[in-house]
């Protein structure tokens, strides 16, 4: 038997910085998926997510 079965694999290597600077979220400043000229409020995917958990359980 392989002492790698059972094994946790390598952490993958961190993704080169490619394509146009990304905009900031607008709730915690962290980079999210939309370049800087994207038009409107830019949300991360995090926080994305909780606003949307707060507007469908706003009623």
């Amino acid at each position: 038997m392989s002492e790698d079965y059972c094994g946790t694999p390598g952490a993958p290597a961190a993704p080169a910085e490619t394509g146009p600077p990304f905009a900031e979220c607008v709730l915690c400043r962290k980079p999210t998926e939309y370049p800087e000229s994207h038009k409107g409020i830019t949300l991360c995917p995090v926080c994305a997510w909780q606003e949307a958990q707060r507007t469908a359980c706003s009623g």
